[in-house]
């Protein structure tokens, strides 16, 4: 499987499926559109994805799934939509 079939294929399970995102799948994905993941050290459960000239996007690690706010948010920071549209 090719790298952007992998990327389509996350990109549909989230947008199908807002409810049952699991936080690796969304790691992936911010990797994928070249976001930075750092974590603090003070204990924290959340993840903050930085790319440049954008703001940061703020996921907490929970389990077995990300609530919908933060998936939601997601969609609409990539565009995912229109990013399936045009490439899978």
């Amino acid at each position: 499987m090719t790298k952007n079939n992998k990327l389509c294929k996350i990109v549909k399970k989230i947008l199908q499926n807002k409810k049952n995102v699991r936080f690796n799948d969304v790691d992936n994905l911010l990797k994928e559109f070249n976001y930075t993941v750092n974590q603090s050290n003070a204990g924290t459960s959340h993840y903050v994805y930085r790319k440049k000239e954008h703001s940061p996007i703020t996921i907490p690690y929970k389990r077995p799934f990300i609530k919908e706010c933060y998936i939601k948010e997601i969609i609409d920071i990539l565009n995912l939509e229109e990013f399936y549209e045009k490439n899978c």
